[in-house]
């Protein structure tokens, strides 16, 4: 196979590629949700979950379900660029103060996740998603 070839070949993948970021991203964003929530894989520092009445536990509730939806690939516009608001204003809120550098305030993953999840807002979730086959079964205009 030639050069040019293996490169349209490769890139013929990039919807299938955008599913398997997507999937890959919200289940560690998931993560970041379940662990203020429910202590799962770890408890906080310190131990314990954060209080659901709080803006730490609004913002665990929206990683934790939200990460589910972008998960799943359901709702995926919306609920993205609703995540990646959370995000910024995460970033701008407890990171940023400390310093103007991602790598020196800590803040490199809530920055990576408010473009990620800016991107797919814009892009959607790819093929392999909830929302391609709620499109597949919406009747034709």
């Amino acid at each position: 196979m030639t050069e040019p070839n293996l490169i349209a070949k490769w890139s013929s993948w990039a919807p299938e590629l955008r599913s398997v970021l997507r999937i890959a991203a919200a289940l560690f964003f998931m993560q970041a949700g379940t662990t203020k929530l429910f202590a799962v894989p770890a408890a906080m520092p310190g131990g314990g979950t954060v209080p659901l009445m709080s803006q730490l536990g609004v913002g665990a509730t929206l990683e934790t379900f939200g990460g589910g939806l972008l998960l799943l690939g359901l709702f995926t516009r919306p609920v993205a660029f609703l995540l990646s608001g959370e995000m910024a204003v995460a970033y701008f809120q407890f990171h940023f103060p400390k310093g103007f550098w991602p790598v020196m305030n800590n803040g490199m993953g809530a920055a990576i996740y408010a473009f990620l999840w800016l991107y797919f807002s814009a892009a959607g979730a790819g093929p392999w998603s909830l929302d391609a086959v709620r499109r597949k079964e919406a009747p034709a205009a």
